[in-house]
């Protein structure tokens, strides 16, 4: 469980950081890498380890509700805990309870818990195999439900993807 707490806090600190907020998170300012495509990569210090993730934001958001906050998709290294190709989704919302959300890359579909705004793959062989699939793919789709009943889809484009795996996997030393 520790595994997915820290990339709840991972997410929050992203959210923080990308969005422009400013907080009380406890790492350093994070560093572009690259913008590739439909992707950005960055590095941040985190208790002297490195965190090196890779975030995008959808193309296309669509659901019927009136109010809604950031959206992002993240794959995350963190080598000092032996952590790589953490998928994590911040949806804008909070989920509803006990619900789940699916990942869809092409012809693959992926499931995710859900906790407050965001979702998480339920193990490392299903965040290897997710990564895998948007490396290689040209959509990812995320399909959600508010805690309000709200069925929203996101849809991201992989352009880029790829490129912005290989250079967090360089910066972070994951081969």
């Amino acid at each position: 469980m520790k595994y997915r707490q820290m990339s709840k806090l991972l997410l929050m600190s992203a959210a923080v950081m990308l969005s422009g907020i400013t907080g009380t998170v406890q790492a350093s300012e994070p560093r572009l890498l690259g913008e590739y495509g439909d992707w950005k990569a960055y590095v941040f210090m985190e208790n002297n380890g490195k965190v090196c993730y890779m975030v995008s934001q959808p193309k296309k958001d669509e659901g019927n509700y009136s109010k809604r906050g950031d959206i992002f998709a993240l794959i995350t290294h963190r080598p000092a805990e032996n952590s790589r190709n953490v998928f994590s989704y911040i949806a804008g919302y909070a989920y509803r309870a006990g619900s789940e959300a699916t990942v869809k890359v092409n012809n693959q579909t992926f499931k995710l818990f859900t906790q407050d705004d965001s979702a998480w793959a339920p193990d490392q062989n299903t965040d290897n195999r997710l990564a895998d699939a948007i490396k290689r793919g040209s959509a990812l789709v995320v399909q959600g439900t508010s805690s309000r009943g709200t069925l929203t889809t996101d849809t991201y484009g992989l352009k880029g993807s790829s490129a912005a795996h290989k250079a967090i996997s360089d910066e972070c030393g994951i081969r």
